[in-house]
C-alpha cells in the first residue's frame, strides 16, 4: 500500500516537473543534415495524461524541427485544453486516418519524406536528454535505426524462436546482431530507411494489425538496415493508469499474438538476410 502511494506521488511530481522543464529548458540544434520530426499519436482514453508527455517532448535539450501529434478526425473535438495550449509552444496537431498505433508513423512518412522520423509514445515521461542521445549517435555511413530500448531475437532454423524466449531489454549499445527496436523508448528512423511497402496499409493491417513494432522492424531490415541501441540503460516511466488500455496488454500477455504476426510477416517477406 505504502509503495503504491509513494509511486503515485513520484509520478505526480514528474508530471508537474514536465511543465517546469517546459519553462526553463535551453535547447540546441540537432546538427543533422536533414529535418528531425518527433511523431506520436493518441486517443481520448489517453488524453488525461497526454499534456505532460507532450511537455517532456517539447522541452528536449535538442530541438527537433517539428513535434507532430496525429489524431483521428473523430477524436479531435475531445482534445483537452491543456493539450491545445501547447500549440503555442510549438506543437503541431494534424488529422490522420484512424490506423491505431500506426498513426504515429504512416502519415509522417508521407508528409515528411525527407525527414528523420522519431516515434514516441503518448503516455511516457521522456527525460530532457532523450532526443539528444539519439541524434548524437547518428552515423551517416551506416544504414540503421536507433532506439533506446531493444530486445534480442532468437533465430531457430529458418525462423524465430517464440517471442517469450527472446532476450528482453538488452543493455548492448554497440553493433550487435538481431536487435528488435521497441517503441516505448522512442525509435529514430532516418529518411529512406524503409522497404517501399512500409506505407502499404492493406499489407500492414493484414499481417501486423496490432504490432507496429514488428512491421517497422521488418520494413527497416528488409531494406538492409540494422538496429542499434543508444543511451543509458534506463526505465521509461509511464503515467498511472495509461497501460490499462495499452495494445501491449493484447500483444504481450504470453507473446502469442506477437508470434502470430511475426509468423505472418515472415511467411510474406521471409527472414531478412541481416537476421541470423
Amino acid at each position: 500500500m505504502l509503495k503504491s502511494i509513494a509511486k503515485a506521488a513520484y509520478l505526480g511530481a514528474l508530471q508537474r516537473f514536465a511543465f517546469v522543464r517546459l519553462r526553463t529548458v535551453r535547447q540546441r540544434p540537432h546538427g543533422l543534415p536533414f529535418p528531425v520530426v518527433v511523431s506520436l499519436t493518441s486517443y481520448p482514453k489517453r488524453y488525461p495524461t497526454l499534456a505532460p508527455t507532450l511537455a517532456t517532448l517539447l522541452s528536449q535539450q535538442v530541438k527537433p524541427d517539428a513535434i507532430v501529434l496525429w489524431i483521428a478526425p473523430g477524436d479531435m473535438a475531445a482534445l483537452p485544453a491543456d493539450v491545445l495550449a501547447l500549440k503555442a509552444r510549438g506543437l503541431t496537431i494534424r488529422e490522420a486516418e484512424d490506423l491505431r498505433s500506426y498513426k504515429k508513423i504512416i502519415p509522417a512518412l508521407a508528409d515528411y519524406p525527407e525527414a528523420a522520423i522519431v516515434t514516441a509514445d503518448d503516455d511516457v515521461y521522456y527525460p530532457s536528454d532523450w532526443l539528444g542521445y539519439i541524434t548524437d549517435a547518428y552515423r551517416a555511413d551506416r544504414r540503421e535505426i536507433l532506439c533506446h530500448r531493444a530486445h534480442r531475437m532468437r533465430v531457430v532454423g529458418n525462423g524465430l524462436a517464440p517471442y517469450a524466449s527472446w532476450e528482453m531489454t538488452v543493455s548492448d549499445t554497440g553493433d550487435t546482431p538481431n536487435l528488435f527496436a521497441t517503441g516505448i523508448g522512442g525509435i529514430f528512423y532516418p529518411p529512406g530507411i524503409f522497404h517501399p511497402d512500409v506505407t502499404r496499409v492493406d499489407r500492414l493491417l493484414a499481417l501486423c494489425p496490432t504490432t507496429d513494432d514488428v512491421w517497422l522492424n521488418w520494413m527497416a531490415r528488409l531494406s538492409g538496415a540494422g538496429v542499434r541501441r543508444v543511451g543509458p540503460n534506463r526505465r521509461f516511466r509511464e503515467w498511472p493508469g495509461s497501460q490499462a488500455v495499452a495494445l501491449m496488454n493484447v500483444n504481450f500477455v504470453d507473446g502469442s499474438n506477437n508470434d502470430e504476426q511475426l509468423a505472418a510477416i515472415i511467411d510474406a517477406y521471409g527472414l531478412p538476410e541481416n537476421v541470423r
